[in-house]
């Protein structure tokens, strides 16, 4: 059972964010949650970097999954950002990331939380995928990419 297109908004795909770093990239998906979510921004930046004390969420091959948990958020929220240039991340193949799939979860949605980053895992494997995410201009097809609509 796909789980993306029930956390992953049309609204939530960002393309060609222009940023230098982790940190900024965090700043930016704090404020669309707050915006959306009406959930603290900096609740956000600091989960995300609470789990990236524990390790790098970098995948390889220019993919990052940070994710991170929120109180009071109510159900898993998905939002892809593609950057308009690559940063480092850490990631296992020392490839900076360019693409990313930031998963917010509620505290405590465990199972939940393990069966999108399975699923996660598993889509960005696709060379081909990768390659059309990185290509498309267009964020709706990316949201129809991601959400398993096309």
């Amino acid at each position: 059972m796909s789980f993306l297109h029930k956390i992953l908004r049309p609204g939530h795909v960002v393309l060609d964010l222009d940023v230098s770093s982790k940190k900024r990239v965090f700043e930016q998906v704090g404020l669309l949650a707050e915006n959306d979510y009406q959930i603290a921004r900096s609740k956000v930046t600091d989960s995300l970097f609470d789990r990236e004390k524990l390790g790098s969420t970098g995948l390889g091959q220019g993919v990052a999954i940070p994710h991170g948990r929120i109180k009071g958020l109510k159900e898993a929220v998905g939002i892809f950002v593609r950057l308009k240039a690559a940063i480092p991340f850490d990631a296992p193949d020392g490839k900076p990331v360019q693409l990313l799939f930031v998963l917010l979860v509620p505290d405590h949605a465990s199972e939940l939380h393990l069966q999108i980053l399975g699923e996660l895992a598993e889509l960005f494997c696709s060379r081909a995928l990768r390659e059309q995410l990185l290509q498309s201009a267009d964020p709706d097809q990316v949201y129809r990419m991601l959400s398993g609509q096309e």
